[in-house]
């Protein structure tokens, strides 16, 4: 979500609200490269893999426990990559991107079937890597020119070794006080919903404009915001189930928003330097913050946005 002008109606006239929390057979693989790069040294190398075989609902079921927006699927027993799955990739499933086929065309429009197809049918087989020698460098690069929250580790027969996610980087990038405040880095161009709009509306615009979060609006009140984790979440606590009559697609896709909004909105204010919302983002789990003036949102700062903006002041 990012660019400049504030150009979307009634979005400059937004009074903050309490809203929601921003809040994603299992492997777990550990192992230690023989020869590491700097990369490794940040890595997460307890990585969190599924296999091909598992079930998509199962895959929203694993995010949800781990509370992670993308998982490795590897090989049982060699650890070998086959593709990454993410928050994103079940959200084009719902909201009318090209994997949704695998609900309209291939199930008929039934979603329950199509939950419990494989997640192959929906993983990237193509993906963006690192090995176990490259550095912290490479990773920000790929990070910040291809817009990817986060990346697996790989040896040389692409076996998973680790990964590094944006939240990593920004924690090295982060090592004291910056000369820049959050209005400085912000992005301004915001397309919102409300809470009566429906999931599927929702789904096909987070697709359509590829925005991990929509901030929800009502008579120009920040409400809170949709992401790709509640939806993700919602399907993963099995909380849809109590709602699926016939499980029909329709039965979910005209949900309104509000019906999977929980917890606390967190915000902050331009004038915060952004290593102090760095932290809170860090402290609170979060991967944005609604930035809010003179009780007028004026903007969104994210992760994505703290690590370019470190990492132009470090260059």
């Amino acid at each position: 979500m990012h660019g400049n002008g504030f150009n979307h109606k009634a979005s400059d006239r937004l009074l903050k609200m309490p809203g929601k929390l921003d809040r994603g057979p299992v492997e777990f693989n550990s192992r230690v490269a023989p020869h590491t790069g700097e990369v490794m040294g940040a890595a997460t190398t307890h990585v969190v893999s599924v296999p091909p075989t598992m079930s998509i609902i199962g895959a929203a079921q694993t995010m949800t426990t781990c509370g992670f927006r993308r998982l490795p699927v590897t090989d049982p027993g060699t650890g070998r990559m086959r593709g990454i799955v993410t928050a994103s990739d079940i959200v084009n499933l719902l909201g009318g991107g090209d994997k949704q086929n695998l609900v309209t065309v291939k199930h008929g429009g039934n979603l329950l079937a199509a939950l419990n197809e494989s997640v192959r049918e929906i993983m990237s087989g193509q993906y963006l890597s690192l090995r176990t020698t490259q550095t912290i460098a490479d990773a920000l690069d790929l990070i910040l020119e291809r817009k990817i929250g986060g990346l697996p580790i790989v040896d040389g027969d692409e076996t998973l070794l680790g990964i590094i996610t944006e939240r990593d980087v920004l924690r090295l990038l982060e090592t004291g006080p910056s000369p820049l405040n959050v209005e400085d880095v912000m992005t301004t161009s915001l397309h919102v919903t409300t809470p009566d709009a429906t999931l599927g509306g929702a789904t096909k615009e987070m697709n359509r404009c590829r925005f991990r979060r929509l901030p929800v609006v009502s008579d120009e009140v920040l409400f809170g915001f949709i992401t790709s984790t509640d939806i993700v979440r919602y399907l993963g606590t099995g909380e849809v189930f109590e709602r699926l009559i016939t499980g029909d697609m329709s039965e979910l896709t005209t949900l309104p928003v509000r019906t999977l909004m929980k917890g606390e909105l967190v915000t902050t204010t331009p004038e915060v330097p952004i290593d102090t919302a760095a932290r809170l983002m860090r402290e609170r789990r979060i991967g944005a913050l609604p930035v809010i003036e003179d009780s007028r949102l004026i903007g969104l700062v994210t992760e994505f946005d703290l690590v370019r903006a470190y990492a132009e002041v470090k260059g």
